[in-house]
Parts: C-alpha cells; structure tokens; sequence
C-alpha cells in the first residue's frame, strides 16, 4: 500500500502547532494542517508491509495495539496517496463513524503499532484520517444520507458520548427509528464536555450531531432519564433501549482537609469550563476561576493534562501536577517490545505550555496528598504532601506504593482538580432499570455480549468496559447496534 519505496524517500512530517505561549491566548484547535500534496506524501509511507498490526485491534500483554474499530488503514493511505479521496473517505467511513473525533482525540494506537515505527517513525495515520475526513465535508461526500426504508422499529439510547452515536448511527441506517437522550444542555457527552476545546472544537461535534438530525436521528438534550423520566416510560415507548450513559462516577481522594472550598473534580472544572466558553465566552463567569492562583492537579493522565492547559490559559499562577507512579522511561523497555503499547513518557500539550510559562515540567513523580489545609475562612490555602516508593507486600506479594518516612513537605495550594480516573457508572440510573451491575459497578453482561439482565435493555462503552477511549466506545456503539439490530429482526446487515 502507498509507494512501495516510501518510507524510504520521504520523514515523517505532522501538521506544525502553534507555539505554546501563542496558542494559550485562545481554546482554539492550534495544529496548521499539511496541504493535500505533503499530506499525500506522508500516506506513501505506508510501507505495504504484509501484516498490517496498525488494524489489528487486539490486546497484547493486557494492552490494546491497533485499532479498535479495525480501520482499513493501509487501503485508505494508499487511496489518499493516489488522489482518489471519495474512495479514500468510504472506506474510512466503513468502519469508523467519526473520523473527524478520532483524527483530533485518539492516542492513535494504530500509529504505535505501525511496522513503520519498529526501525523509524510510524506513519502519520490520524493526521491523514483526518485530512480525509475534512476533505469529505469540503466536497460534500460526508453530506447528510438519509435510509431510504424504514424497518417501524424503535430504540432509545441513554447517553450521547461516542458509544452512544455510534450506536445510533448505525441502528438509524439500518433503518430503525433512534432517539438519543442526552441529560446536558447539548448533545456530545464526553465529547462535549470532557474534552477541552482546544483539543476538539465543537463546531465539529454540533456538525456531526447535525448531519445525524437531519439523516432522521431524534436528540432529546437537558432530560435525565431516571430523574425527569420514568425507565418504565421508556420500556413501553421504544422497542429495545442501550444505555450508554458513561463512567461519570470521579474517583476521590479522601485525606483530611477534603472538605475545604477550593477542591473540585477534573469533570466538573472542564465541565464548567467548555460551557461557559460556549455560553458566552466567559463573560458569564459561570466557571471555575484560577487567574492568579496557584492550582494543583492530581493524576496524570489525558484528563490531568487537560486541567493543565485549561488552568494555564484561565491565568493560573503556577500549576503543580502529581502523580502517584514513577516517571516512565523516555525509551522502551527491553520487557516492552513493539507492537505493543509504548510504555514511555509523554510531554503532552498541556506539560509544554506548562514549560514554556513556568519554565520547568509541572508533574512531580511518586508524590501524593497527605492532608488539605485551608484558612480560618475555610479556602484551601496549602496542601500536606509526601513522596512514595515502591515496596512489594509481603503477604500479597505485590508491588505497592507506600509512603517515605521523613519526607513530607508543604505547598501553598489555592485551587485541587482531582483528575485520578472514574470508578463506574451512577448507580441512579443503573436502579432506574434494574439491570445487573460488576464489582466495579460497571453494567454487567455476557463476555463480548451487550444485552443486560433486563430483557431488551443493552448496554454500551465506558458504562460497560468502565473507563477508555473514545475510540473504544465507538467500537462498543458499533457492536451494540449490531446485537439490538439481530434482537430487532433476526438478522442484521451491520
């Protein structure tokens, strides 16, 4: 696939960011996309390999490598390598519902386990699923196609991150009449809300929801189902039901002092955040302020990071990230060959802008909160922290992190956003419908399966598999909607 000699001729080259100090002044996207001929010269790379691990969507060493949804990556590179992008586009399209999400959000596992990226640099596959995405949309491929047929059944979906449009997605041309109930004020979930704009526009989330709408989706925003309406309502009303409500459930961090103002949770912060921009640019002031103050983040993941670049452009005066594990080694590690997973360290948006501000990496290593400590007014004012180590448990014989003695410190804190993963779904809506829950209190099911305990009810990615990927619930959505489209018909065409 691409030219046989082009991972060869040509580097590997990805669309030029702005400048961490320019592109805090904004929440705008700052990535300039490559033109049609350098983007075409970057998909001859794809090096026509023989086994293409970047589809491959299976889990190595507990870890996944490749794509989830199987993307037909090789195919779509060589098409756009050749100019011919209407093609390029259906067959990206065939199996990934949005492309146009994936090609900005995805930690791109394909790319990781690129045969290109063994001995070199892997090839640039979401900046090329995306500049095929933004093509089909420019010249009208990506336009609205309604079902020509239509089946007389009808699904509800709870939720409307990316399992649950997926699902309606597909279960809408398969013909069955969809309609999406989504508790906020716009339709989106994680999409909308969970990540920040500078990392997904929402111009392109409402283009995509449009497209849906007019394709014949039904979305009902600002309903929670389980509160404002009745589970029994639904059952009647609809002919199956998937609940794709998510993992919204944040984990706390229980230490004295917790009780001080000042302490958030990473989804609230970002939350607010996204909502006032769209409200009214912030003039609303309906968010949570940390100009001049001085924040601290807690995790290290994508959600942690996002705090960061969100605080650093609200004017935070310093930003201090921790995390509790240490610091990932910059290379793999012999014990982590490719294909799988790199486990290595990454410097992403956020820790840059954090350096460029502050001049040093916001994140501290094996470092947790022993206690809050606010003032006579009750604000958060410092924190207790301590450093960790690794030590195995003599009775389990695992590794843990316990806490070094003598090696406690205080920092002055005005603002904590608890950014240390989600434990599972609410539990509201879960009793709502009396279906079956894990140890995790995720939705329980069969093992591959998505139908609950309670008949015609289904359920669908993070309130299923718990916590992961927007591309992960796109393949939960997908599958989802193929098992409700057999329960609906007896068979299925999905």
């Amino acid at each position: 696939m691409g030219k046989p000699s082009g991972f060869l001729e040509y580097e590997r080259e990805d669309a030029a960011a702005v400048s961490p100090k320019e592109r805090i002044k904004n929440f705008n996207e700052f990535h300039t996309p490559l033109s049609e001929e350098k983007q075409r010269c970057q998909a001859a790379r794809c090096m026509d390999c023989g086994v293409p691990f970047c589809q491959a969507g299976m889990l190595i060493s507990g870890m996944m490598s490749g794509c989830p949804l199987n993307n037909l990556v090789p195919e779509w590179n060589e098409l756009l390598y050749t100019g011919n992008l209407e093609q390029a586009y259906h067959r990206l399209h065939k199996t990934n519902n949005f492309p146009e999400f994936t090609g900005r959000v995805c930690p791109a596992l394909c790319e990781k386990a690129c045969t290109c990226g063994l001995n070199g640099d892997a090839v640039s596959t979401r900046a090329n699923e995306l500049s095929i995405i933004e093509n089909a949309y420019e010249k009208g491929f990506a336009a609205p196609n309604p079902p020509k047929v239509r089946t007389g059944k009808k699904v509800a979906i709870i939720g409307s991150g990316p399992a649950g449009l997926a699902a309606a997605d597909q279960l809408n041309h398969r013909g069955h009449s969809v309609t999406v109930y989504e508790r906020s004020d716009r339709a989106g979930g994680l999409l909308m809300y969970g990540i920040p704009n500078m990392k997904l526009e929402k111009q392109f989330v409402d283009r995509k929801v449009n497209v849906m709408k007019e394709e014949g989706v039904e979305f009902i925003t600002g309903v929670n189902v389980g509160v404002d309406i009745k589970a029994e309502e639904l059952l009647k009303k609809y002919d199956r039901v998937i609940l794709a409500c998510g993992a919204s459930n944040p984990r706390d961090i229980k230490v004295p002092g917790r009780e001080a103002n000042g302490i958030y949770f990473a989804v609230d912060f970002l939350t607010a955040t996204t909502k006032s921009l769209l409200d009214s640019s912030f003039t609303d002031n309906k968010f949570i302020q940390t100009k001049g103050k001085n924040v601290m983040v807690i995790g290290g993941g994508d959600t942690g990071n996002d705090c960061v670049g969100t605080s650093i452009r609200l004017g935070a005066k310093s930003v201090l990230q921790l995390e509790m594990m240490p610091k990932a080694p910059d290379e793999r590690a012999a014990n982590n060959p490719w294909p799988e997973w790199p486990k290595v360290c990454k410097t992403d948006y956020g820790q840059e802008e954090a350096i460029a501000v502050f001049g040093h990496d916001p994140r501290v290593y094996q470092t947790t909160v022993k206690e809050f400590i606010a003032d006579k007014k009750g604000n958060l004012c410092k924190a207790r922290l301590v450093k960790l180590q690794s030590k195995k448990d003599e009775k389990t014989g695992r590794f843990m992190m316990v806490e070094v003695e003598g090696s406690e410190y205080v920092v002055d804190v005005d603002i904590v956003l608890i950014a240390a993963g989600f434990l599972g779904t609410q539990d509201y809506l879960t009793k709502a419908f009396g279906v079956e829950t894990d140890a995790r209190t995720n939705i329980k099911t069969e093992s591959e399966k998505h139908a609950t305990s309670v008949k015609h009810v289904f359920a669908a990615g993070d309130c299923h598999i718990g916590q992961s990927l927007v591309v992960r619930a796109i393949r939960e959505g997908r599958d989802v909607a193929r098992e409700v489209d057999m329960s609906l018909m007896g068979y299925t065409s999905l």
